[in-house]
């Protein structure tokens, strides 16, 4: 019995985003994903007009996870520094166990395809700065964080050092552990900035 629709796009996008977590393998390319799944390019092209569509659904399955686990955060945990903990531990933890996804959260998977995929990658990454900053103003009001603390220079140095650790895990071959030293390193981050 064939696949139903909605399964056979969540299986196209599934092996592609596995055959993302091999950062020396060849180009991924249509006819090489169609050979994985033991179909024709024809069949991928009926539930995606091209491979454009398929990371923008990638990129799709990133946002709805990273940002449903941000909200859980920001509407349950009341303390601005505990929130903005939490949410630089998830976008780590995230690209720990989506080695594919981080690639295309780097926009390395993105070279030579559409360029409105870097777009889009780019917008995510500003409104991942956009929910630091936010969690840096509540922990500002509630005076845990240091009045005179620059929120967005702040959420900006914050949001490079999350892609700067998304960078070294996909560039060593995913052997440089985005979570390695995190709570040593957050102490760090946070020191002078603490009310």
């Amino acid at each position: 019995m064939a696949a139903k629709t909605g399964e056979r796009k969540h299986q196209i996008l599934q092996t592609l985003a596995q055959m993302l977590e091999n950062p020396t393998g060849e180009k991924v390319t249509t006819a090489a994903l169609a050979s994985r799944l033991n179909v024709s390019e024809a069949a991928l092209y009926r539930h995606f007009r091209g491979k454009a569509q398929m990371f923008e659904g990638l990129i799709e399955f990133i946002e709805q996870t990273l940002f449903a686990l941000i909200n859980k955060i920001t509407s349950e945990e009341k303390n601005g520094v505990r929130q903005l903990e939490a949410i630089i531990a998830v976008l780590l933890g995230f690209a720990q166990k989506n080695r594919g996804m981080t690639r295309v959260l780097i926009g390395d998977a993105l070279v030579n395809e559409d360029e409105r995929l870097q777009a889009r990658i780019n917008q995510l990454h500003d409104r991942l700065e956009a929910a630091l900053k936010q969690a840096l103003r509540f922990g500002v009001t509630q005076q845990e964080i240091a009045a005179d603390v620059d929120v967005t220079a702040y959420a900006n140095l914050l949001m490079s050092f999350v892609t700067g650790r998304w960078h070294q895990f996909a560039k060593s071959g995913f052997k440089r552990d985005p979570v390695e030293l995190w709570n040593k390193q957050w102490r760090q981050l946070m020191e002078g900035v603490i009310a």
